[in-house]
């Protein structure tokens, strides 16, 4: 039996989650889920807003898809940016959170500029900058963002291959605390994969994010992923640290082959923020929000993961959490 094989037949959940690891390890991808899905959000639901949804330039989503055919998971949904929109936001989607991510330096200031006319396009949008850490004038380009009304940024330690505490980040940092502007960053190390020709293992890792965590206490940082794979690690950073969030991306689908202990939602709920990943997902986009809906969060948390804390965190209008979208989803 070959080793894509062993993965999708194992006997057991433990035999499955080490094969899957060595998939990824070893750069290939993993199998998709044959899940179906449903039309629409319940209409029971708190207001949903998805605050971890990448958009990109058409040229550069074909690209990123094709990566993820090679090294990652086949990608169900194929959509362009306005596409992207439209499929969440007609099932009943409240609010998007969009980002994107420079894979190299010069691209940056382009990227921001067409993320804000994406924006304005779209009023239940709102868009994240990025920048590549250490590329000239990387100050002036989210200066130039936040400007233009861009609500923070976005960077991924794996693919732009800087650690968090880099010195490169500081002055990235110190501009987001200045302006009050949250940083969204991969900084877990997981996945590991060798695609990214780097070791994310040593490239990454909480106590990295920690020494972030105190040398900028007015920076706001959210870790994707739950931090996978030191959720006990970024459980007791929340504890520690107010300047902290995680968002729960792909984490709820349980596609992933990290198990991650339930009480990490309970640490501090008012600092979870509901994400997806959409649209590169190898699964239904409601995986998560049907898997979530039985995990018993009481009706306060839940309303709070899955929109209040993404509305203090990046400044969306209140109405939304009020339960402005309920009527969309009729």
């Amino acid at each position: 039996m070959g080793l894509v094989d062993h993965a999708i037949d194992s006997a057991s959940e433990e035999e499955r989650q080490r094969a899957w690891r060595e998939l990824l390890l070893a750069g290939y991808a993993l199998p998709a889920l044959p899940d179906t899905e449903e039309a629409r959000l319940p209409a029971d639901l708190p207001p949903v807003i998805d605050a971890h949804v990448h958009l990109f330039p058409d040229r550069m989503f074909e690209a990123i898809w094709s990566w993820f055919d090679r090294h990652a998971w086949p990608i169900r949904y194929r959509l362009q940016a306005s596409d992207v929109i439209a499929f969440l936001l007609s099932r009943g989607v409240a609010h998007l959170v969009v980002l994107q991510y420079a894979h190299k330096p010069g691209i940056a200031r382009e990227l921001n500029r067409w993320m804000v006319e994406t924006c304005r396009a779209h009023p239940r949008v709102t868009g994240l900058a990025t920048v590549f850490p250490g590329e000239p004038d990387a100050v002036g380009i989210l200066e130039e963002a936040f400007d233009l009304g861009l609500a923070g940024v976005k960077l991924h330690c794996h693919v732009q291959r800087a650690s968090p505490d880099d010195p490169a980040m500081h002055a990235i940092y110190e501009v987001c605390a200045a302006r009050a502007k949250p940083l969204l960053i991969h900084a877990s190390r997981e996945p590991k994969s060798s695609a990214y020709h780097c070791d994310p293992h040593a490239l990454c890792g909480a106590e990295k994010v920690e020494r972030v965590l105190r040398d900028h206490p007015r920076l706001r940082l959210c870790i994707p992923h739950l931090g996978v794979d030191e959720f006990d690690a970024y459980g007791t950073l929340l504890e520690r640290y107010d300047n902290l969030w995680l968002d729960t991306t792909m984490m709820l689908a349980d596609y992933l082959p990290y198990p991650w202990p339930s009480r990490l939602l309970h640490v501090r709920p008012e600092r979870l923020i509901f994400g997806t990943d959409f649209p590169n997902l190898p699964y239904a986009w409601d995986r998560e929000i049907r898997r979530l809906r039985v995990r018993g969060l009481k009706d306060v948390a839940l309303a709070q993961l899955l929109s209040g804390t993404a509305c203090a965190l990046y400044g969306l209008p209140r109405s939304i959490e009020a339960g402005a979208a309920r009527a969309d989803r009729r």
